[in-house]
């Protein structure tokens, strides 16, 4: 005849399956957690840098905007006053501005604006009137990490009596009535920005 199990025996068989399911959920809940301070911590880097990258773009879109707005400008006989240089192509703009040195102040300069080595810098030397002798070497600073791209066009009319329309080239000396800058970026989550439209006669 068999001897039925003490009520102790049964508790301790009901208190160790108990365990089992218990320690099968807390791990359960351990795995969630960890997966959730993973995600976490991977949309925390993914804000930070997209972050950076639009703290790059307004630093840079700051600067061009500073430039592009303030150049120098002597009076013509008619029209629109004359540039001290300006040459504008599809893929670069050369122009006589104010470069600021970063202490309230800015210094005129002989500036070109291009894409180089994936962004965009400015290389610059200081205007000089009537300079002669060999020229300086340009100093590049960089302006707008991470482009793959970069597209200038010029708004004004190619005759006096002609429409006014968006053109690839700009040969000063008289200014255009806006210019617009496009740039795409080459990163793994794309970045869109609008064009930047400036008016240089403001």
């Amino acid at each position: 005849m068999t001897a039925c199990p003490s009520s102790g025996q049964r508790q301790r068989g009901f208190t160790l399956l108990e365990m089992l399911v218990a320690l099968t959920v807390l791990s359960f809940l351990f795995l969630a957690l960890v997966q959730g301070v993973r995600t976490g911590l991977q949309f925390w880097d993914r804000q930070s840098r997209r972050i950076a990258d639009t703290a790059d773009l307004d630093a840079g879109t700051r600067v061009l905007r500073s430039i592009l707005t303030t150049i120098p400008a002597q009076p013509a006989a008619l029209g629109a006053g004359e540039s001290l240089g300006f040459k504008g192509e599809a893929d670069s703009l050369t122009l006589t501005g104010w470069l600021s040195t970063g202490l309230g102040s800015g210094r005129l300069a002989d500036m070109t604006i291009l894409l180089r080595g994936g962004q965009v810098v400015i290389s610059w030397v200081p205007h000089v009137h009537g300079a002669t002798g060999p020229e300086p070497t340009p100093t590049v600073t960089p302006l707008t990490p991470g482009v793959s791209h970069l597209e200038f066009a010029y708004w004004g009319r190619i005759a006096p009596n002609a429409s006014a329309t968006w053109l690839a080239r700009w040969n000063g000396p008289e200014l255009p009535e806006l210019i617009r800058v496009r740039e795409t970026y080459a990163t793994a989550e794309a970045r869109r920005w609008p064009d930047l439209i400036i008016s240089p006669r403001l």
